[in-house]
C-alpha cells in the first residue's frame, strides 16, 4: 500500500535537489531555489504534485519550527532589552506601511475595505527568508539585524488583530470590537503564564528529563513542547507561530538551550524547505507571463516603498542612516503571514482572482529578490549615503549630529595617544575594563542609542555615531590615538571603518575582530594590523587544553599560540609539537593526574634541591621525572636541585595538583629579605624550609603517612609487588 503523500515529498524533495544544485553554481540562494522548485511542481506548473493543500499544511510546520528556534536563540531578557525598538520601530513600520499603501489603494479606486486590506498585507515582512539570511550571514548581533529582528517580531504580534478585523473590513464583522478585546486579553494571560512557566516549571522539568541522559528522551520532549504551546496559543485564537516563539523564549531562560537549538535545526531546515516550495506551488506562471510589466512594476513599487517606510521607522529610533537603509532593503519583501491574510480575503470576497494572482506574483517576486538585497545592502546602503541628493543631506546632517555628539563626550578628555573602541558589546565592555584598570585612556563610539544613554549615565566615555564616517572618528581623535579597537558584528561596517581609519590615521595600530578566518586577508588588505577571527580564538583554546593534557609543558604551549598568532594563523597547517609518553601513567589512576610543571625563576622551588623540598610528605606530590634541556632525568634521588626552566613531573590527586600549582610559579621566596644582597643565590635554612609550607595560599597540611626519608620524594612509597602488578 503506498504511504499518503509518500509520492509528492519524493518529487519535491528529488526536484528540490536538482534546482539547488543549479543554483549553486549559478551562486543563486537557495531560498530561491526551493521558491522556483514549487512553481515548477506545482499545480499551475508541470503539475508534478497534486496534493498542494496538504503540502502546505507540512509547510506550516516549518515556520513553527523556525519561529520556535527564534525564540531560543532570543531569551525573555533579551526581548526586554529589545522592547523599544520592538514596540516603537514596529509599531512605527506597520501603522507608516498600512497608511501609504491603503491611501495608494484608495487614490487607484479600490473600495475603502480592500484598501485597508492591502495595507494589511503589505505590512508584513517575511520573517522565515529574513531571519534565515540573517543567521547565515552572521549579521543578527549587528546593528541591522537587531533592528530588522525587533519589527519582525513585532509584525508576528500584530498578525492577530489582523486576522480578526478580516471580517470587519469586509462588512461582516459582528462582534469584532468584543472579540478583539477579548482576544488580547487572551493573548496577555499566555504572556504572563510563558513568564511564570519559564521561571519556575519548565527548568525543573527540563532538569528531571536531563538526567536521564537519554537523547532521544530530550529531543522528542523539546518537539511536544515546541507543539503543544503553539496548539494552545491557536486554541486560543492567536496564532501557531506566536506559540511556537513564546515556547522558545520559555526553553532560552534554561541552561538547556543550546542543546535544544542543535536538535531542532535538522528538522527545522527540513519543514522551511517545504514552506518555501508550498508558497511557490501558490503562483500561476501563465498569469506572470500573460501581466508580466504590472507585475514587474507592482514589485518594485512594493519593494521601494516598504524599503523607505522600515528605514524611516528605525531612523526615528535614533539610529545612523546607513543602518537605517540596511534594514528598509531586509525588510521590503512581504511576508509568509500574508498569505494566510489573502486566503481570509479570498474568503472573505475582498479579493477577486485576479488581485490574488498579482498579490501572489508580487509577493514571490519580492521573496526571491530578498536575498539578493539583503547580501547588497551593505554597497547599496553606502551608495545611497554618498551619491543620492536626499540622501546625501540626509547623511551630512546625521553625521555632524554624530560628531557633535561625540565632541561633546569627548571635549574633557585628554585625545592623545589613546585608544578608541567601536562597539559596546560584551567585547567592548571587557576591552574598556581592562582599559581602565591598566590606566588606559579610551573613548568608545556605539550606534545603539538606547546603549550610550545607559552606559554615559555611568561617566563612561561613550558617543553615538556610525564610525564609518570619517568626522565622527575625528571627533574620537583618530588622528592622535595609538589603537582602535573594531568590536562589531556588521562586517560590512567592520571594513568600512577599517579603511577609514586608516586614510586618516596611516599610523594607527588597528585591531579588528571578525567571525571567521576567511576575512582576514580581505581586512589585512583595508589596513588592519590584528585580525582576530573568533573562530580561532576558540580553536586556540581547544588545542590549548588538548594539549596540557598530554603533559606539553604550560610555557610550550604558550610559545606555539604566541609564533600562530605571529605568523597570522599558518602554523595551523605544520604543527611540530613533541609529546611525553609519561602521559600514559595517568590512565590508569583515575582519580589521580601526572602534569608537566615548569620551573619559573624565582619560584619557591628554584634553587632547592628535592630533599629540601619534600614536595611528597609536604604536599602530597611525588616527582616522577625532571626534564631539563633535551634530557630527561627519570627518577631523580633528593640531591637533585631544581632549577629555572626545568620540566618537573609531578604525580597526585588531582585536587593536590591544582592547589600547590603555585609552588612552581615565579614569587618572591618566604626567606629572601627585601634589599639584601645575594638573597637570591641563600642556600635556605631547615627552619624556613620547614616554613615554607606556611607560606601556601591555600595552607593545606602535608599528607597523611609515614615521613619520607631524604630523596624519597623521587619514588612512591614503597609497597609490596604482586604478580601482575603495573609498575
Amino acid at each position: 500500500m503506498e504511504l499518503p503523500l509518500l509520492k509528492e515529498f519524493v518529487v519535491i524533495f528529488g526536484l528540490s535537489v536538482a534546482v539547488i544544485y543549479l543554483c549553486h553554481y549559478v551562486k543563486v540562494p537557495a531560498i530561491v531555489g526551493f521558491l522556483l522548485t514549487g512553481v515548477v511542481a506545482g499545480p499551475h506548473g508541470l503539475g508534478l504534485v497534486k496534493a498542494a493543500h496538504e503540502v502546505e499544511i507540512m509547510a506550516e510546520v516549518g515556520v513553527v519550527l523556525l519561529l520556535f528556534t527564534i525564540g531560543l536563540e532570543l531569551s525573555l531578557g533579551e526581548l526586554m532589552r529589545l522592547r523599544k525598538p520592538v514596540f516603537l520601530g514596529g509599531l512605527a513600520q506597520v501603522a507608516l506601511t498600512i497608511l501609504a499603501f491603503a491611501g495608494g489603494a484608495e487614490l487607484l479606486g479600490l473600495p475603502h475595505g480592500t484598501a485597508a486590506f492591502i495595507g494589511f498585507l503589505a505590512a508584513l515582512s517575511s520573517t522565515a527568508i529574513v531571519l534565515k539570511l540573517l543567521q547565515e550571514r552572521a549579521q543578527m548581533d549587528s546593528p541591522h539585524g537587531r533592528i530588522s529582528l525587533s519589527i519582525l517580531i513585532f509584525q508576528d504580534l500584530v498578525i492577530v488583530p489582523m486576522m480578526l478585523l478580516v471580517p470587519f473590513l469586509a462588512g461582516k464583522g459582528g462582534e469584532t470590537g468584543p472579540s478583539l478585546l477579548f482576544t488580547m486579553a487572551k493573548g496577555a494571560g499566555i504572556i504572563l503564564l510563558v513568564f511564570l512557566l519559564s521561571r519556575k516549571m519548565v527548568p525543573a522539568l527540563l532538569y528531571r528529563i536531563v538526567r536521564t541522559r537519554n537523547r532521544e528522551v530530550f529531543l522528542v520532549s523539546t518537539l511536544g513542547f515546541c507543539l503543544a504551546i503553539a496548539l494552545l496559543t491557536s486554541s486560543m485564537g492567536l496564532s501557531l507561530s506566536l506559540g511556537a516563539f513564546l515556547a522558545g523564549l520559555i526553553m532560552a531562560e534554561s541552561e538547556y538551550s543550546h542543546s535544544a537549538l542543535e536538535g531542532i535545526m535538522p528538522f527545522r531546515d527540513v519543514f522551511t524547505s517545504l514552506f518555501f516550495i508550498s508558497v511557490g506551488m501558490l503562483l500561476d506562471f501563465n498569469f506572470v507571463l500573460d501581466h508580466l510589466p504590472l507585475v514587474i512594476g507592482v514589485t518594485l513599487s512594493v519593494l521601494a516603498v516598504k524599503c523607505l517606510l522600515a528605514s524611516g521607522a528605525t531612523l526615528m529610533l535614533g539610529y545612523p542612516l546607513r543602518p537605517a537603509l540596511m534594514v528598509g532593503l531586509a525588510l521590503c519583501q512581504v511576508g509568509e503571514f500574508s498569505f494566510v491574510l489573502a486566503k481570509a480575503g479570498v474568503r472573505y470576497e475582498l479579493f477577486d482572482r485576479t488581485q490574488y494572482q498579482l498579490f501572489l506574483a508580487a509577493s514571490i517576486m519580492t521573496m526571491a529578490l530578498t536575498p539578493f538585497l539583503i547580501a547588497g545592502a551593505p554597497r547599496m546602503a553606502g551608495a545611497a549615503v554618498r551619491l543620492l541628493p536626499a540622501g546625501t543631506r540626509l547623511a551630512r546632517r546625521d553625521e555632524e549630529a554624530a560628531a557633535e555628539e561625540a565632541g561633546r563626550a569627548h571635549s574633557g578628555m585628554n585625545l592623545t595617544n589613546h585608544l578608541i573602541i567601536v562597539g559596546f558589546g560584551i567585547g567592548g565592555r571587557h576591552l574598556a575594563r581592562a582599559a581602565k584598570a591598566a590606566g588606559i585612556d579610551y573613548t568608545v563610539l556605539e550606534m545603539n542609542p538606547d546603549t550610550v544613554r545607559t552606559f554615559a549615565a555611568k561617566d563612561e566615555p561613550i558617543a553615538y555615531g556610525d564610525a564609518s564616517h570619517p568626522a565622527v572618528l575625528e571627533q574620537a581623535g583618530v588622528g592622535a590615538a595609538r589603537v582602535l579597537a573594531i568590536v562589531i558584528s556588521d562586517p560590512a561596517a567592520v571594513r568600512s571603518i577599517t579603511d577609514t581609519a586608516r586614510k586618516l590615521n596611516p599610523s594607527l595600530h588597528i585591531v579588528v575582530r571578525t567571525r571567521f578566518i576567511s576575512e582576514i586577508a580581505a581586512l589585512r588588505e583595508l589596513g588592519a594590523n590584528d585580525v582576530i577571527p573568533e573562530e580561532f580564538e576558540t580553536s586556540v583554546e581547544i588545542f590549548t587544553r588538548v594539549l596540557s593534557r598530554y603533559l606539553v609543558p604550560r610555557a610550550e604551549i604558550e610559545r606555539f599560540v604566541d609564533e600562530v598568532r605571529t605568523e597570522s594563523y599558518d602554523m595551523l597547517r605544520q604543527v611540530d609539537i613533541r609529546t611525553e609518553s609519561l602521559a600514559a601513567l595517568s590512565t590508569y589512576f583515575t582519580d589521580f593526574d601526572l602534569s608537566a610543571m615548569t620551573v619559573d625563576a624565582g619560584c619557591m622551588l628554584d634553587g632547592m634541591t628535592l630533599q629540601q623540598a619534600d614536595l611528597r610528605r609536604l604536599h602530597g606530590l611525588t616527582l616522577v621525572a625532571v626534564k631539563r634541556g633535551e634530557d630527561v632525568l627519570p627518577n631523580p634521588d633528593g640531591t637533585l636541585r631544581l632549577m629555572a626552566g626545568d620540566v618537573a613531573y609531578v604525580f597526585g590527586p588531582h585536587a593536590d595538583i591544582a592547589a600547590k600549582a603555585g609552588l612552581f610559579a615565579a614569587r618572591r621566596r618566604a626567606w629572601e629579605v627585601p634589599g639584601e644582597g645575594g638573597a637570591e643565590d641563600a642556600e635556605p635554612t631547615e627552619p624556613t624550609r620547614r616554613g615554607l609550607e606556611a607560606t601556601l595560599a591555600d595552607g593545606s597540611a602535608p599528607a597523611d603517612g609515614a615521613e619520607a626519608a631524604p630523596g624519597e620524594d623521587a619514588v612512591a612509597a614503597p609497597v609490596e609487588a604482586t604478580p601482575g602488578d603495573k609498575v
